[in-house]
């Protein structure tokens, strides 16, 4: 019998609290790689009306000037008119950061200068700087082995946040949610059930000033500027039962950080999978490689992705866990679904053999302390917005299925026909 299911994912647009925060922590966490790769950061970030919180541990020889680079991130994102409650150049901007707990930095011992920095000595002596849980999860539902969901939800605000900037949608503003409910049938995506957009936008739009009329118009304009676009590339497609539901409480006006406080790490689930595999419930941004919540949850995705890129499963998500100044993980689970085509405990054999888990091996395959200063200052803030997985916008290291092949000659089995 054919098990039809609904599964919903949901993204938030650039100018959310909540992103806005993620955005001004992952920009301090550039400035401060740049100038000096061996920071410390956890740096935290509060927003409300009118109001900035940089908060945090850092311990760094960079000398970066925090405010100036809240205020220019806000401003890109788009913030710039005070009228909205909040804006670059007239928001207060308060900073309150510590040095790193020397009980924690004892955890992540670095000064190895004698010893050769890929030698397997020193990618022992250097601990996870944390204890905790990462998952990493692929699929073969979308090109970039994501589940549909979170791709689409994705795709939707981020074409919300092009046609602000661009101008074609003039009336919009920073702030925005998106939700897309697709319809499964024995595990397969086969239809959109709901598409929801909600949209801050201007009170008016041009000489409409009827709140009915207003929504009405920017229902229209969304469907043809927005859905539409996104899903032209995709089989999947949107049908005449597809309900499209924008701004539900009937408008959408006061919004950002005037409307709702936000917090940094605060949407770990739209940062991951949309909820479509488990999560160990650290946060990323503002925090530097060696944190393992950021840096083995990439280093899982990256596992995963190439465990499906090689054709070994059709799903597949890998646990981690750390101990705080513990290089090797703690333990790791390899779970297929019963996708897979070969023994999972075979497979995790492979994977223990030509995968470099220990903190140090994921900051030096990825390269995750220079990237920053490589990339023009820029590397992290790019994924505080629309996700950290299954980007085809950005050229991220554990997006790579470089290793796909690798793990099929270790297992003896065939290179699938599907892996580009």
């Amino acid at each position: 019998m054919t098990r039809r299911y609904l599964f919903t994912s949901e993204s938030v647009t650039e100018g959310h609290p909540d992103k806005i925060c993620d955005q001004i922590s992952d920009t301090i966490l550039d400035a401060l790689l740049t100038q000096d790769p061996s920071s410390r950061v956890a740096a935290e970030v509060v927003v409300n009306t009118g109001l900035v919180l940089i908060t945090g541990e850092v311990t760094t020889k960079a000398q970066v000037n925090f405010v100036a680079l809240a205020r220019k991130k806000i401003a890109d994102i788009g913030y710039t008119d005070a009228d909205n409650g909040f804006s670059a150049n007239s928001c207060a901007v308060l900073v309150a950061l510590d040095e790193q707990s020397p009980d924690i930095a004892q955890g992540v011992n670095t000064a190895q200068e004698t010893r050769e920095e890929s030698s397997d000595d020193a990618l022992d002596a250097v601990g996870a700087g944390d204890q905790g849980i990462m998952f990493g999860f692929a699929c073969n539902e979308t090109p970039e082995l994501m589940p549909l969901p979170i791709c689409l939800a994705h795709r939707i605000s981020r074409r919300l946040a092009a046609v602000r900037k661009t101008g074609d949608l003039p009336y919009l503003r920073p702030d925005g949610k998106t939700q897309v409910t697709v319809v499964y049938e024995d595990g397969r995506p086969v239809g959109i059930d709901t598409i929801l957009i909600s949209t801050q936008h201007t009170a008016s739009i041009g000489e409409i000033t009827d709140t009915a009329e207003v929504q009405a118009k920017i229902k229209e304009d969304l469907w043809t500027a927005v859905v539409e676009p996104v899903f032209a590339d995709i089989d999947v497609k949107p049908d005449a039962e597809t309900r499209f539901l924008v701004n539900p409480t009937g408008k959408f006006v006061i919004g950002g950080p005037q409307g709702d406080s936000g917090l940094t790490g605060r949407k770990i689930i739209v940062d991951t999978y949309g909820g479509y595999s488990r999560h160990g419930g650290g946060a990323f941004s503002g925090k530097d490689p060696t944190k393992v919540d950021r840096s083995a949850a990439y280093a899982a995705r990256y596992v995963a992705k190439n465990i499906v890129a090689a054709g070994l499963a059709e799903k597949c998500e890998v646990q981690l866990s750390y101990a705080i100044g513990v290089a090797r993980p703690v333990s790791m689970m390899i779970e297929t679904f019963g996708t897979g085509n070969v023994d999972e405990d075979q497979l995790l054999e492979a994977v223990k053999e030509h995968f470099e888990l220990r903190p140090a091996g994921i900051i030096k395959t990825f390269n995750l302390q220079r990237l920053p200063a490589e990339r023009g200052g820029r590397f992290y803030q790019e994924v505080a917005a629309y996700g950290h997985l299954g980007r085809t916008d950005i050229d991220l290291p554990w997006e790579q299925t470089d290793k796909a092949q690798l793990l099929k000659d270790a297992l003896n089995q065939p290179l699938s026909a599907s892996v580009g």
